[in-house]
């Protein structure tokens, strides 16, 4: 009875964490994807921690966890289950407490993507073009003005920061500016994240759950560190 609850333990396990694995490889994917298109502009293009290197560390860490889990478990090895547990306890303080901070330092967080996008604007007017593209992008996906409104942009309006193809003299342009749609975005998605976040960390502590079971059974069984 004892050896059968343990396969049934050690296969879920298994079938769990190559699931996981397979999703890690697809967001991984995913920010490869970003990161040769235009798409990763939506955050400020000079900032170093944008979308697309969120998603390549991310795609990382999960493949890298699951992988782990999965030798540990069709293995039964001790040492591998053991250093999977742990990762996945840090993984989870790092997602909760980053969580915690970003609702401490919402304020500070809103000033630095405000003082990002200025940046980005002023190098878009000095000639960038690659800024220009960037902006042209943001514009035209949230249907924003620059970071406040269209004057951000002195005497040369670009098309993108305006509604329809307009030919006359002052085209009516989009009466709020990006920074505002971005915040309305992640307003209008706070419950979506905040229930991905609380769905995360009962996966975790599941896969905790799991790993330290069939740690103890194979303890038990004199298993230890059967490779």
């Amino acid at each position: 009875m004892a050896q059968g609850c343990l396969k049934c333990l050690k296969y879920t396990m298994c079938a769990a964490n190559f699931l996981c694995f397979m999703c890690g490889v697809a967001v991984l994917g995913f920010g490869v994807y970003m990161k040769d298109n235009k798409f990763a502009a939506l955050t400020p293009a000079q900032a170093t921690f944008n979308i697309a290197n969120a998603l390549l560390i991310s795609g990382i860490i999960i493949s890298c966890v699951s992988f782990l889990g999965f030798l540990g478990a069709l293995k039964e090895n001790r040492c591998l289950l053991m250093t999977f547990f742990l990762l996945l306890f840090l993984l989870m303080l790092v997602e909760l407490t980053a969580a915690c901070l970003m609702l401490l330092f919402e304020k500070e967080i809103g000033d630095l993507v405000k003082d990002e996008l200025k940046k980005g604007l002023d190098k878009a007017k000095a000639g960038n073009s690659t800024e220009m593209e960037d902006w042209v992008l943001i514009q035209d996906t949230f249907k924003c003005c620059v970071v406040i409104n269209e004057t951000d942009w002195g005497n040369h309006v670009p098309p993108s920061c305006c509604k329809g193809e307009s030919t006359t003299a002052k085209p009516e342009c989009y009466d709020k500016g990006c920074l505002d749609k971005l915040k309305t975005f992640f307003e209008e998605n706070f419950l979506i994240t905040g229930i991905s976040v609380i769905v995360l960390c009962i996966i975790e502590v599941l896969g905790m759950c799991f790993a330290m079971t069939l740690f103890c059974h194979i303890s038990r069984s004199g298993l230890g560190y059967k490779l």
